[in-house]
Protein backbone atom coordinates (compact mmCIF):
# COMPACT_ATOMS: atom_id res chain seq x y z
CA UNK A 1 0.00 0.00 0.00
CA UNK A 2 3.01 2.31 0.26
CA UNK A 3 3.31 5.11 -2.30
CA UNK A 4 6.14 7.33 -3.43
CA UNK A 5 6.12 10.80 -1.94
CA UNK A 6 4.99 12.38 -5.22
CA UNK A 7 2.21 9.82 -5.69
CA UNK A 8 0.99 10.57 -2.17
CA UNK A 9 0.97 14.33 -2.82
CA UNK A 10 -0.99 13.83 -6.02
CA UNK A 11 -3.57 11.54 -4.41
CA UNK A 12 -4.24 13.83 -1.46
CA UNK A 13 -4.42 16.92 -3.69
CA UNK A 14 -7.21 15.26 -5.70
CA UNK A 15 -9.19 14.69 -2.50
CA UNK A 16 -9.54 18.45 -2.01
CA UNK A 17 -10.67 19.34 -5.54
CA UNK A 18 -14.21 20.67 -6.23
CA UNK A 19 -15.14 17.69 -8.41
CA UNK A 20 -14.22 15.34 -5.56
CA UNK A 21 -16.44 17.30 -3.18
CA UNK A 22 -19.33 17.24 -5.63
CA UNK A 23 -19.09 13.47 -5.81
CA UNK A 24 -18.54 12.88 -2.10
CA UNK A 25 -21.46 14.97 -0.85
CA UNK A 26 -23.81 12.73 -2.82
CA UNK A 27 -22.82 9.80 -0.63
CA UNK A 28 -22.67 11.23 2.88
CA UNK A 29 -24.62 9.38 5.54
CA UNK A 30 -25.06 9.30 9.27
CA UNK A 31 -22.08 7.85 11.10
CA UNK A 32 -22.90 4.63 12.98
CA UNK A 33 -20.35 5.69 15.60
CA UNK A 34 -22.92 8.09 17.07
CA UNK A 35 -26.53 7.72 18.13
CA UNK A 36 -28.72 10.75 18.79
CA UNK A 37 -25.62 12.87 19.02
CA UNK A 38 -23.85 10.64 21.52
CA UNK A 39 -20.84 8.40 20.78
CA UNK A 40 -21.55 4.68 20.80
CA UNK A 41 -18.99 2.15 22.10
CA UNK A 42 -16.26 1.61 19.52
CA UNK A 43 -13.18 0.44 21.46
CA UNK A 44 -9.67 -0.13 20.19
CA UNK A 45 -6.07 1.05 20.00
CA UNK A 46 -4.22 3.35 17.64
CA UNK A 47 -0.91 5.18 17.27
CA UNK A 48 -1.42 8.94 17.26
CA UNK A 49 0.63 12.08 17.60
CA UNK A 50 -0.25 14.20 20.67
CA UNK A 51 -3.21 16.41 19.87
CA UNK A 52 -4.55 19.66 21.27
CA UNK A 53 -2.67 19.18 24.55
CA UNK A 54 0.69 19.55 22.75
CA UNK A 55 1.83 23.12 23.61
CA UNK A 56 4.21 23.20 20.62
CA UNK A 57 1.24 23.00 18.26
CA UNK A 58 -1.22 25.14 20.19
CA UNK A 59 -1.58 27.70 17.39
CA UNK A 60 -2.27 24.97 14.82
CA UNK A 61 -4.97 23.33 16.91
CA UNK A 62 -6.51 26.66 17.89
CA UNK A 63 -6.90 27.29 14.16
CA UNK A 64 -8.64 23.92 13.78
CA UNK A 65 -11.04 24.81 16.57
CA UNK A 66 -11.93 28.06 14.82
CA UNK A 67 -12.38 26.24 11.51
CA UNK A 68 -14.52 23.54 13.10
CA UNK A 69 -16.79 26.08 14.78
CA UNK A 70 -17.21 28.06 11.55
CA UNK A 71 -18.08 24.95 9.55
CA UNK A 72 -20.65 23.75 12.08
CA UNK A 73 -22.21 27.22 12.18
CA UNK A 74 -22.65 27.36 8.40
CA UNK A 75 -24.01 23.84 7.88
CA UNK A 76 -27.57 22.78 8.55
CA UNK A 77 -28.24 22.41 12.29
CA UNK A 78 -27.45 18.90 13.49
CA UNK A 79 -25.75 17.81 10.26
CA UNK A 80 -22.23 17.62 11.71
CA UNK A 81 -21.35 16.47 15.21
CA UNK A 82 -18.10 18.24 16.14
CA UNK A 83 -15.28 16.14 17.59
CA UNK A 84 -14.39 17.34 21.11
CA UNK A 85 -11.30 19.54 20.96
CA UNK A 86 -9.44 17.29 23.38
CA UNK A 87 -9.95 14.38 20.95
CA UNK A 88 -8.30 16.04 17.93
CA UNK A 89 -5.68 13.60 16.72
CA UNK A 90 -3.47 12.66 13.78
CA UNK A 91 -3.43 8.89 13.29
CA UNK A 92 -0.03 7.47 12.38
CA UNK A 93 -1.19 3.85 12.28
CA UNK A 94 -4.59 2.28 12.96
CA UNK A 95 -4.09 -0.84 15.07
CA UNK A 96 -7.23 -2.70 16.09
CA UNK A 97 -10.83 -1.77 16.81
CA UNK A 98 -14.45 -2.88 17.20
CA UNK A 99 -15.10 -6.60 16.53
CA UNK A 100 -11.43 -7.42 15.88
CA UNK A 101 -10.55 -5.78 19.19
CA UNK A 102 -13.28 -7.70 21.01
CA UNK A 103 -12.02 -10.95 19.49
CA UNK A 104 -8.43 -10.20 20.49
CA UNK A 105 -9.42 -9.42 24.08
CA UNK A 106 -11.53 -12.58 24.25
CA UNK A 107 -8.58 -14.61 22.95
CA UNK A 108 -5.78 -13.12 25.04
CA UNK A 109 -7.71 -11.89 28.06
CA UNK A 110 -6.17 -9.31 30.37
CA UNK A 111 -2.74 -10.09 28.89
CA UNK A 112 -3.66 -8.46 25.58
CA UNK A 113 -2.69 -4.91 26.50
CA UNK A 114 0.64 -6.01 27.95
CA UNK A 115 1.45 -8.01 24.82
CA UNK A 116 0.48 -5.07 22.64
CA UNK A 117 2.73 -2.67 24.56
CA UNK A 118 5.65 -5.11 24.53
CA UNK A 119 5.45 -5.75 20.79
CA UNK A 120 4.97 -2.10 19.95
CA UNK A 121 8.08 -1.29 21.96
CA UNK A 122 9.94 -3.70 19.68
CA UNK A 123 8.49 -1.98 16.60
CA UNK A 124 9.57 1.41 17.91
CA UNK A 125 13.08 0.05 18.45
CA UNK A 126 13.15 -1.19 14.86
CA UNK A 127 12.05 2.24 13.68
CA UNK A 128 14.95 3.86 15.53
CA UNK A 129 17.37 1.54 13.75
CA UNK A 130 15.91 2.35 10.32
CA UNK A 131 15.73 6.12 10.93
CA UNK A 132 18.67 7.01 13.19
CA UNK A 133 18.35 10.80 12.77
CA UNK A 134 16.00 12.39 15.30
CA UNK A 135 13.82 15.38 14.54
CA UNK A 136 10.15 16.31 14.15
CA UNK A 137 8.08 15.56 11.08
CA UNK A 138 6.22 18.51 9.61
CA UNK A 139 2.90 18.38 7.82
CA UNK A 140 1.03 21.10 5.97
CA UNK A 141 -2.73 21.52 6.04
CA UNK A 142 -3.95 21.38 2.43
CA UNK A 143 -7.73 21.46 2.72
CA UNK A 144 -10.89 19.76 3.88
CA UNK A 145 -11.39 16.06 3.36
CA UNK A 146 -14.99 14.92 2.84
CA UNK A 147 -15.70 11.30 3.64
CA UNK A 148 -19.01 9.43 3.59
CA UNK A 149 -19.41 9.76 7.36
CA UNK A 150 -17.08 12.59 8.39
CA UNK A 151 -15.30 15.83 7.59
CA UNK A 152 -11.58 16.16 8.33
CA UNK A 153 -8.63 18.31 7.37
CA UNK A 154 -6.11 16.68 5.05
CA UNK A 155 -2.36 17.09 5.55
CA UNK A 156 0.76 16.27 3.56
CA UNK A 157 4.36 15.97 4.72
CA UNK A 158 6.26 19.11 3.74
CA UNK A 159 9.25 17.12 2.50
CA UNK A 160 10.26 13.60 1.57
CA UNK A 161 12.14 13.03 4.85
CA UNK A 162 9.03 13.63 6.94
CA UNK A 163 7.06 11.31 4.68
CA UNK A 164 9.80 8.66 4.86
CA UNK A 165 9.79 8.74 8.65
CA UNK A 166 6.04 8.21 8.77
CA UNK A 167 6.23 5.28 6.37
CA UNK A 168 9.11 3.67 8.23
CA UNK A 169 7.19 3.78 11.49
CA UNK A 170 4.14 2.24 9.84
CA UNK A 171 6.28 -0.51 8.31
CA UNK A 172 7.87 -1.27 11.67
CA UNK A 173 4.36 -1.75 13.09
CA UNK A 174 2.60 -3.61 10.29
CA UNK A 175 5.52 -5.92 9.52
CA UNK A 176 5.94 -6.99 13.15
CA UNK A 177 4.94 -10.69 13.25
CA UNK A 178 4.19 -10.40 16.97
CA UNK A 179 1.59 -7.68 16.31
CA UNK A 180 0.16 -9.60 13.38
CA UNK A 181 -0.38 -12.55 15.75
CA UNK A 182 -2.49 -10.23 17.92
CA UNK A 183 -4.79 -9.50 14.98
CA UNK A 184 -3.22 -6.22 13.87
CA UNK A 185 -2.87 -5.60 10.15
CA UNK A 186 -2.74 -2.69 7.75
CA UNK A 187 -6.16 -2.08 6.23
CA UNK A 188 -5.84 1.39 4.72
CA UNK A 189 -3.24 3.38 2.79
CA UNK A 190 -1.82 6.28 4.75
CA UNK A 191 -3.80 9.51 4.45
CA UNK A 192 -2.78 12.06 7.06
CA UNK A 193 -5.91 13.73 8.41
CA UNK A 194 -7.51 15.10 11.57
CA UNK A 195 -11.28 14.52 11.98
CA UNK A 196 -13.34 17.63 12.72
CA UNK A 197 -16.79 16.06 12.92
CA UNK A 198 -19.08 13.20 11.98
CA UNK A 199 -22.29 13.44 9.97
CA UNK A 200 -25.44 12.95 11.99
CA UNK A 201 -28.86 14.12 10.86
CA UNK A 202 -28.65 13.69 7.08
CA UNK A 203 -32.15 14.47 5.82
CA UNK A 204 -33.50 13.64 2.38
CA UNK A 205 -34.03 17.38 1.87
CA UNK A 206 -30.36 18.20 2.44
CA UNK A 207 -29.16 20.74 -0.12
CA UNK A 208 -26.02 18.90 -1.19
CA UNK A 209 -25.05 21.53 -3.75
CA UNK A 210 -25.07 24.21 -1.08
CA UNK A 211 -23.07 21.94 1.22
CA UNK A 212 -20.47 21.49 -1.51
CA UNK A 213 -20.22 25.24 -2.11
CA UNK A 214 -19.80 25.90 1.61
CA UNK A 215 -16.96 23.41 1.93
CA UNK A 216 -15.21 24.69 -1.19
CA UNK A 217 -15.37 28.23 0.23
CA UNK A 218 -13.42 27.07 3.27
CA UNK A 219 -10.72 25.61 1.06
CA UNK A 220 -10.49 28.90 -0.83
CA UNK A 221 -9.49 30.62 2.42
CA UNK A 222 -6.28 28.60 2.55
CA UNK A 223 -5.22 29.09 -1.06
CA UNK A 224 -2.29 31.50 -1.32
CA UNK A 225 -2.07 32.05 2.44
CA UNK A 226 0.76 31.10 4.75
CA UNK A 227 0.40 27.33 5.20
CA UNK A 228 -0.69 25.92 8.53
CA UNK A 229 2.09 23.59 9.72
CA UNK A 230 1.78 20.77 12.25
CA UNK A 231 5.15 19.84 13.75
CA UNK A 232 4.96 16.36 15.27
CA UNK A 233 7.74 15.32 17.62
CA UNK A 234 6.30 12.08 18.96
CA UNK A 235 3.96 9.18 18.23
CA UNK A 236 2.26 7.31 21.08
CA UNK A 237 -0.02 4.38 21.71
CA UNK A 238 -3.56 5.51 22.47
CA UNK A 239 -6.61 3.59 23.59
CA UNK A 240 -10.11 4.71 22.71
CA UNK A 241 -13.57 3.80 23.98
CA UNK A 242 -15.36 5.63 21.18
CA UNK A 243 -14.64 8.38 18.68
CA UNK A 244 -14.76 11.08 21.33
CA UNK A 245 -12.49 9.59 23.99
CA UNK A 246 -8.80 8.86 23.29
CA UNK A 247 -6.22 8.49 26.06
CA UNK A 248 -2.55 7.66 26.52
CA UNK A 249 -1.77 5.71 29.69
CA UNK A 250 1.54 6.31 31.51
CA UNK A 251 2.87 2.85 30.68
CA UNK A 252 2.00 3.03 26.97
CA UNK A 253 5.03 3.11 24.64
CA UNK A 254 5.95 6.20 22.62
CA UNK A 255 8.60 7.07 20.05
CA UNK A 256 10.30 10.35 19.19
CA UNK A 257 10.56 11.07 15.48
Amino acid sequence: MDETYQAYLNRVAKLTLPETYRNQVQHIQESPKFNHGQPVPFPGYTINTPGHQDPRNQTFYDHLVTTQQAIVAQLEPGLLLPVPVESFHLTVADLIWDSNYQHAVATHGEAFEGKLCDRLTHSFSEYQKSVPERGPIELQLVGLLVRPRAIAVALVSIDELSYHKMLQLRRAVYQNSGLIALGIEQQYPFTAHIPLGYFSQVSEELDRDRLCETLMAFNDRWIGNTPEILSSHRAELYQFDDMANFYHKPHFPSIDF
